[in-house]
């Protein structure tokens, strides 16, 4: 027998262990059914909540496009949505080869085994109440958008070619890897009780830290602090930044993987916890420039759905007001910071998602409710329970050094067989042309074709 709870997934010893720990008894007796009773296992209910949940996270990806998109200038925006949209086919098809079995397959606390490897073992039979091949499926969205989010700091001087090899290798050597940690009953923070509902560690920090040292390794762009890269396209990103909100509501309510009452409490946190970042955002813009900018406005949306993912289903609906402000102050200063130094993290990557997972990691373990959430029966730090902090920064730290680390690895050795970015006089007719041949907008007929032989001539 087999349960899902949450993004928790568990099985044998572990589900022995969480009976005897913090599933009340009355889930008990509904999942304590023999095998012979498998088929009934199946909610009609679930499964359409988490074929609904499925196709809103896998819209974040194209909606990441936009927003990411309508930041960059125009000769590199065709560059940076196919870097979020070709992580659709990359990262897609590797998780169905082996990403998926190497994250949530039993294997060691580190990494899974290769039992599902090609989705062997991956069909209609019940996973927790809803069919095992959609629980994959769900799980292919996160790991989609995780990568894609990386590229907003390598836009406008990383070579398409080395980028595709970079987040394939990351996707299975890092990403799955940290989802085992997390999220496979045994992982061996699952096993500490980290308290991750829809990706504060797996996905935020995760891509965060990736990016932070995916910056350092390239370097800046050719014309980094010579002159201001200003957005050529607000509305895009305010687009970007509605469509996110809306897939986020997948996110993290199917993160509950059932139509449940915690489906409705991370449903609930995630339209609160936004806006009272949002609201903090422009009092902040306000105070420093006098103005408050859509940028600005966007940008606050995404870093308060950043802080509320880890903590969707453990919180009540106040304490997401709470997160949502306050999570909005380090991101903030993370930015306004990093706009200071050599750092050229060309969308503050690590700031929204580095920073804003790791500030709701950590006020996960501050808010945890065990009256909001009694299934986990989990209180947090307000609440009389201090180690929990302990467990949710080893899991901000380990997540953050892991992937950091093989981020570095990876990249210096691509940059043996390849060159990972293009010259300054690439960078300067910009990387539409260089990488894909053609243009966001026209600017003349042939245009592209010209300078694409001219490009290509030269070398």
């Amino acid at each position: 027998m087999e349960l899902s709870i949450g993004r928790r997934q568990l099985a044998g010893p572990a589900l022995a262990a969480a009976k005897r720990l913090w599933i009340p008894a009355i889930l008990l007796l509904v999942f304590a059914e023999g095998a012979g009773a498998q088929e009934a296992a199946i909610s009609a209910a679930d499964t359409s909540w988490m074929l609904i949940s499925t196709a809103l996270v896998l819209l974040m990806t194209p909606a990441l496009a936009f927003f990411y998109g309508g930041l960059v200038n125009t000769k590199n925006m065709l560059n940076t949505m196919m870097m979020s949209f070709v992580a659709l086919g990359v990262i897609g098809v590797l998780w169905a080869l082996v990403g998926y079995s190497l994250a949530f397959a039993p294997g060691s606390g580190f990494v899974g085994s290769t039992a599902n490897a090609l989705l062997r073992g991956v069909g209609s039979e019940p996973n927790g109440t809803i069919p095992h091949m959609l629980f994959m499926a769900y799980q292919a969205t996160f790991a989609i958008i995780t990568a894609a989010l990386i590229s907003g700091a390598l836009i406008g001087r990383m070579r398409f070619g080395a980028y595709v090899v970079f987040i394939a290798l990351w996707g299975l050597l890092v990403y799955s890897p940290i989802a085992h940690w997390v999220w496979q009953s045994g992982g061996w923070l699952f096993t500490r009780g980290a308290l991750d509902f829809a990706g504060g560690t797996v996905v935020h920090v995760n891509a965060g830290a990736a990016a932070l040292v995916a910056a350092m390794v390239l370097g800046g762009r050719a014309e980094y602090g010579k002159r201001a890269f200003l957005p050529h396209n607000v509305p895009f990103v305010l687009l970007g930044a509605g469509l996110l909100w809306f897939g986020w509501f997948g996110f993290n309510g199917g993160s509950a993987l059932a139509s449940n009452e915690i489906a409705a409490l991370a449903f609930t946190n995630t339209l609160l916890a936004p806006t009272a970042t949002l609201l903090v955002w422009a009092l902040l813009d306000h105070l420093r420039t006098g103005k408050i900018t859509a940028v600005g406005g966007a940008t606050g949306i995404v870093v308060g759905l950043v802080a509320i993912t880890p903590a969707a289903g453990f919180i009540s609906p106040m304490s997401a007001l709470l997160l949502g402000g306050i999570a909005a102050f380090p991101s903030y200063f993370a930015i306004q910071w990093r706009s200071r130094t050599r750092l050229d993290d060309s969308l503050d990557v690590f700031a929204a998602h580095g920073v804003g997972g790791a500030t709701g990691a950590l006020l996960t373990g501050v808010f945890a409710s065990a009256v909001a959430n009694p299934i986990t029966g989990m209180d947090g730090l307000l609440r009389g329970n201090p180690g929990i902090m302990i467990v949710q920064a080893t899991a901000v730290l380990a997540s953050f050094a892991y992937s950091g680390a093989m981020t570095f690895i990876l990249l210096k050795l691509i940059g043996l067989v390849m060159p990972l970015r293009g010259s300054a006089r690439d960078e300067g007719v910009g990387m539409d042309i260089l990488n894909h041949g053609e243009e966001a907008y026209l600017h003349g007929d042939g245009a592209v074709l010209l300078l694409d032989e001219e490009i290509n001539g030269s070398r």
